[in-house]
């Protein structure tokens, strides 16, 4: 009998994230710290249209795009937050989570050869989805001492004549990076001395602990060459409603829709009508949500100062990436031994990327309770290693 693999498929890893989680899901009083999933329900308004949509029989197909009503108040969303006008009739596509848009968007722009620039350490799916669209990834590695940053001068670096498209992956996932206006400034010189694409995978946007996000769209030359994707998954406590969206050129959008209607037919009407309420009355949500990451954030922070573990300070999303080099064992191994020796998952930083050697992904979106027994554990875990270092 022939293969009746596709060989590009099967040379993509697993995913590294729910390794850790499934062990631990399966052992008494364990405690993971490894999923980015928040702990607070979704806010009661929200699932209340979401009930009320279904007693109204509201059950059918949408358009491919998604509802006219959401499309209008994701425009009106990113108005408000980034001064920036789409039209909500061609240039916003709403897909079943911003993993589907990202996959859509690179499956709409890239022919074979082109590259992809895909900034690491992030989030698992941009490589293997620029593998699926037939494209060629090239990492750029994120440095600590550059706050996990993308520099121009790294992205000049990678660029060749078959770039056609940077990933912009902030604020980010695993560290927490953000990227600020002077950041985005002197990497637009770049992108358009070039006359590349960018996918600005905004999902954290809600989550940032000093200024306001700024988005890569805000900048003179930038929202004509962006497709921005975003979500209700993180700001809104809604992953398992699985709803996102894509803003971008109409000729992009177009095509993106065209894969979309193949594929999907169109995202959940139920959340869809969800989704209107949160980005009508939901402000007040996310900043209850983000006060209390941001507190989880500074216990986190300090935890580590008093164990000694180096861990540079994240200002978006809800992720720390400690550096854990000093034991001298793979990130892998250590979150192995942590898991079996005290019963806390966390994820491995090479997950994120081979970069990702030497760090950890330890997630804040759980309760200060538990953070706070995780982190008692680690303070015996660390403390028994550098005893068995001596």
């Amino acid at each position: 009998m022939r293969n009746p693999l596709a060989d590009k498929v099967v040379d993509i890893k697993p995913s590294g994230i729910r390794k850790f989680f499934d062990i631990a899901s399966e052992m008494k009083d364990a405690i993971s710290l490894g999923v980015g999933e928040p702990d607070f329900d979704t806010p009661w308004h929200i699932r209340d249209e979401g009930i009320y949509s279904l007693e109204q029989g509201r059950t059918i197909y949408t358009s491919n795009a998604g509802l006219k009503e959401l499309r209008r108040e994701i425009c009106n969303y990113i108005h408000r937050k980034q001064g920036v006008k789409y039209d909500p009739l061609h240039e916003v596509l709403v897909t079943v989570g911003g993993s589907e848009a990202i996959d859509v968007g690179l499956r709409a722009m890239m022919n074979p050869g082109d590259e992809v620039l895909i900034p690491q350490p992030s989030f698992v799916s941009y490589e293997p989805c620029a593998i699926l669209a037939g494209a060629k990834p090239v990492i750029i590695h994120l440095k600590e001492e550059n706050e996990f940053r993308l520099t121009a001068e790294e992205l000049e670096a990678a660029v060749t004549d078959k770039t056609k498209l940077l990933v912009l992956p902030f604020p980010n996932n695993p560290t927490g990076a953000i990227m600020e206006r002077k950041d985005l400034e002197a990497i637009a010189e770049v992108i358009l001395k070039h006359d590349i694409f960018v996918m600005s995978d905004e999902i954290y946007s809600e989550l940032t602990y000093t200024d306001k996000h700024v988005s890569i769209i805000e900048i003179p030359g930038m929202r004509e060459r962006t497709i921005l994707i975003n979500g209700f998954s993180k700001a809104y406590a809604m992953t398992g409603w699985r709803l996102g969206y894509a803003c971008g050129p109409a000729e992009i959008i177009a095509q993106m829709t065209k894969i979309h209607q193949f594929a999907i037919m169109c995202a959940p009407s139920t959340s869809q009508y969800a989704a209107i309420e949160a980005l009508k009355n939901g402000d007040e949500d996310v900043l209850e949500m983000r006060t209390a990451y941001n507190q989880r954030r500074r216990f986190l922070l300090n935890a580590f100062q008093e164990m000694g573990i180096s861990c540079f300070e994240p200002y978006g999303a809800f992720y720390m990436f400690p550096c854990i080099k000093e034991f001298g064992m793979s990130s892998d191994e250590f979150a192995t031994r942590f898991l079996n020796e005290e019963k806390v998952a966390v994820v491995p930083g090479t997950a994120f990327g081979d970069c990702g050697e030497g760090y950890l992904r330890i997630s804040y979106a759980y309760s200060l309770e538990h953070l706070k027994t995780a982190m008692g554990r680690l303070k015996t875990f660390v403390a028994r290693l550098r005893s068995e270092g001596k």
